[in-house]
């Protein structure tokens, strides 16, 4: 049975949320939730390009109504989004990864948990029945590769997504000034917005202090800081290739996605490797400020290689609308970090039910007003230029 939609009233939009939740959270942790990489262009960029897509309407179809049920590996979900992996998400609004994979399971939509942020595995696996997605954070040493990959499985986590749109940390101006790049250190700035911010701050002494779970049983003890840098900067290679991709399809009996794809070619790769799906995303605009939106290469790489691969979507997506323009330019499915932490950041443990039903209604609405009855239907509404 599908979850009842539950909006609050005095939020019917994600910009609501993230207003809500600038005044919610520090300022240096609203900002590396917010802020993209350099000048912020590619981050504007992703939503304003996605916002030029343009949908016909059919007003004198026959129309006996719309189902957003989507059919993604083997499952049928709820509806063609989820909700994509973000990295220390605790440290935004604590306890947020388990708010959100609770909230998707109830919602019947993949969550995908990523290697660095503030749940573990299992806990998740726990949460979602063994139904959450985990996205590996590739490891220098192979055997920590390995031994993540299995935990995953023993979690019957049923997609794996590696990440390859990360080979070197994005350079971002307001973590910099924050203190929020590796290594992380607590300034008096900081500590004086704490003080600002007194729900937070109590729900952050509940939970305690965030850290990355999932990574727990390979750190060494009592870290402190610059230890903790040194130690992310020696356990972790991001940058992927074939000879790497290779032992993981092997390994991996489920199905296997590559995150960050931004290219034909590279997606070409993808389906040579025998991977399963691609996500089409340039990390929110957090890594290459020069580079494209996503929405260019989505429309490309759908075109091109839809029909042997399945091709998703994510960054610049705020709304249903944002979503329902994505399916049109060809994505299977899409997901959404900061929308889902806007959410959780504004209304804390009922950010997550609230986030999706106002996604749902959003894009219920724009179905039966352009007549489009299922999913699959939405390229045939793409008003092409």
């Amino acid at each position: 049975m599908s979850k009842k939609l539950s909006l609050n009233t005095n939020y019917p939009s994600i910009s609501d949320l993230r207003e809500r939740a600038k005044k919610k959270i520090p300022k240096f942790a609203f900002e590396y939730l917010d802020g993209g990489c350099n000048e912020d262009v590619n981050l504007h960029k992703n939503t304003a390009e996605i916002r030029d897509v343009e949908l016909l309407p059919y007003y004198l179809s026959k129309h006996t109504g719309s189902n957003m049920k989507t059919n993604l590996f083997g499952q049928t979900y709820d509806a063609p989004f989820g909700i994509a992996p973000v990295g220390l998400q605790g440290l935004m609004w604590p306890n947020s990864p388990e708010i959100l994979a609770k909230a998707a399971f109830e919602h019947n939509i993949p969550f995908i948990l990523s290697t660095v942020t503030t749940s573990s595995i299992e806990r998740v696996a726990e949460i979602t029945e063994g139904k959450a997605w985990f996205q590996l954070y590739h490891p220098a040493e192979n055997s920590l590769r390995d031994d993540i990959i299995k935990r995953a499985d023993a979690a019957e986590c049923p997609v794996l997504v590696i990440l390859c749109d990360v080979p070197t940390f994005g350079f971002r101006p307001r973590d910099i000034r924050n203190g929020l790049a590796m290594p992380p250190k607590m300034n008096i700035k900081n500590i004086i917005q704490v003080f600002g911010r007194p729900h937070w701050a109590l729900q952050t002494l509940k939970y305690g202090q965030p850290n990355f779970q999932t990574l727990k049983p390979y750190m060494p003890k009592n870290l402190d800081l610059k230890q903790l840098g040194k130690f992310m900067d020696q356990t972790f290679s991001g940058r992927l290739n074939e000879e790497k991709i290779k032992p993981i399809r092997d390994m991996w009996k489920g199905k296997l996605v590559l995150k960050g794809v931004a290219n034909e070619a590279d997606a070409e790769k993808a389906i040579k490797l025998g991977l399963d799906g691609v996500i089409v995303s340039n990390h929110g605009g957090r890594q290459l400020d020069a580079g494209e939106s996503t929405i260019k290469p989505l429309s490309r790489i759908a075109e091109k290689y839809g029909d042997k691969i399945t091709v998703m979507m994510d960054s610049g997506l705020r709304s249903g609308p944002d979503v329902a323009r994505s399916l049109a330019s060809g994505a299977a499915f899409t997901f959404m970090g900061r929308s889902f932490m806007y959410g959780v950041s504004a209304l804390g443990k009922k950010g997550g039910d609230h986030t999706i039903s106002l996604l749902k209604t959003e894009l219920q609405q724009v179905m039966e007003q352009i007549c489009c009855e299922k999913i699959e239907d939405f390229p045939a509404h793409l008003i092409k230029k």
